[in-house]
């Protein structure tokens, strides 16, 4: 860069007023502050809300979907609630860098298909990475489907849990 060129940059950059504050917003307001509390509260109701946090060519990925775009995710998550009932994610740890975060959670829930399921709980963690507008835009959830999902299956569950015994030391 030129040295008027620079001079130029420094005029624009000085030159701008700074964004104003929302009421809505605070000190602790970050993107990442936002997408942990609409997973605290999420619901069938909130899954129309994706764009407001995730940007409109997101990537997800979970052990078993991978989808790109805010419909596909929504998808997703509406299947999720057909599945299950009382569904709560708990986020118990984080860790965060510049570009995303690192969320340790624990996800309670109950299947309706069975029928004399009790509350079942899954552990997990989810990478984000968000863009210059602070919307996620890339999603990964890690969360061992054998021990978390299919050992509590009614019927193969047994098999995965003596399988697991078998091949632990």
């Amino acid at each position: 860069m030129s040295h008027a060129e620079e001079n130029a940059a420094n005029i624009a950059a000085a030159t701008e007023s700074p964004p104003t504050p929302t009421p809505e917003r605070t000190a602790n307001d970050t993107p990442l502050a936002r997408v942990v509390e609409f997973y605290a509260t999420f619901s069938p109701e909130s899954v129309s809300r994706f764009g407001e946090f995730y940007s409109d060519n997101a990537y997800f990925k979970d052990p078993f979907n991978e989808v790109r775009g805010i419909p596909a995710i929504q998808r997703v998550f509406l299947h999720m609630f057909e599945q299950i009932a009382e569904p709560r994610f708990v986020i118990v740890d984080q860790v965060t860098d510049a570009g995303g975060a690192v969320l340790i959670w624990e996800f309670h829930y109950r299947m309706k298909a069975w029928k004399a399921g009790g509350t079942q709980l899954m552990r997990g963690v989810s990478h984000l990475k968000f863009d210059a507008d602070g919307r996620v835009n890339w999603h990964r959830d890690y969360w061992d489907a054998a021990e978390e999902l299919y050992a509590k299956l009614p019927g193969i569950g047994c098999i995965f849990r003596g399988l697991q015994k078998r091949l632990s030391a």
